[in-house]
């Protein structure tokens, strides 16, 4: 098969993975969402162990371990994307699927920025506006709403700032992620067998959640490995397409499948997120051509 049409392919199950993750931690409602996130992080932690061993690529992680630069931005990026885990499974299962959608897709312009503000890169004009566009959609919901969508929002920031730290790490995905659930695993484990002993927990007394819990490992870990995939057969600005699937597929949960409430003042919200999503694309697909 054509490695171009693997990459895609790859990147399909990758994003689309992602996209229906709401339906995966809406199996366990029934569950607080830091337990579920310790469930994550712990299960996570097993199944790339895993992973490392069998693709045999303990001397990766040694060599970033023992260098204290990327060990540290790990660390401060193990803690982002805990955070991000953490709101994400909370807003899902308070019924804002929705909202979680509006975070990714503001994500790439709040990229745009930290790339600006703290890498020194420049703005074209589309990316730009397409960041006026973006903060537009935010303005017009604080004022139509009284408040700023703030799951949106911090899901959007937390997992900018998450990609700003492993762009200077330069750290491989499997074995970056690894380390940061290490960085996690310990409070993680100590709150679990907290809930079993003294507070009551649905693991092992309920063979079913059990079950989806320790799978949350396995839908944290398989999307990475078919986005490595992925990423190693194709440009950014293919990855940068498909990465608006996940969003999208959310965005379609929430409202058709959990009948979320869209009014017209989300629909106008959406619209400028929407247009400056198009902006931001196109200004890619050109920087690409002329590559």
């Amino acid at each position: 098969m054509n490695q171009q049409v693997l990459g895609v392919l790859f990147g399909l199950a990758a994003f689309a993975a992602w996209g229906f993750l709401p339906a995966y931690w809406k199996q366990m409602q029934q569950v607080s969402a830091f337990e579920i996130l310790c469930h994550r992080i712990v299960w996570s932690c097993i199944f790339l162990t895993l992973i490392i061993s069998f693709q045999k690529r303990w001397t990766e992680v040694g060599s970033i371990v023992k260098t204290p630069s990327k060990l540290k931005g790990l660390i401060l990026s193990g803690l982002l994307i805990g955070l991000n885990w953490f709101v994400y499974i909370w807003a899902v299962n308070s019924g804002r699927v929705v909202e979680t959608s509006l975070g990714y897709y503001i994500n790439p312009m709040i990229n745009v920025l930290i790339g600006y503000l703290l890498l020194g890169e420049t703005f074209s004009r589309l990316q730009f506006v397409a960041v006026l566009f973006a903060l537009a959609g935010v303005i017009y919901s604080l004022i139509a709403y009284g408040a700023l969508p703030m799951f949106a929002l911090t899901l959007a920031i937390t997992f900018a700032f998450y990609g700003y730290c492993r762009k200077k790490i330069m750290a491989a995905p499997i074995p970056g992620l690894l380390i940061e659930t290490m960085v996690l695993f310990v409070p993680a484990l100590a709150y679990i067998m907290y809930r079993l002993i003294f507070a009551g927990s649905y693991f092992i007394k309920d063979f079913e959640l059990t079950l989806w819990m320790i799978g949350a490992g396995i839908v944290t870990s398989l999307p990475l490995l078919w986005f490595a995939a992925a990423a190693k057969r194709l440009n950014l600005s293919t990855i940068g397409i498909l990465q608006y699937l996940a969003p999208s597929i959310a965005f379609m949960l929430g409202v058709f499948v959990y009948k979320e409430a869209f009014t017209h003042n989300s629909l106008i919200t959406f619209a400028c997120i929407w247009m400056g999503v198009l902006l931001y694309t196109w200004e890619s697909l050109r920087k690409n051509q002329r590559t």
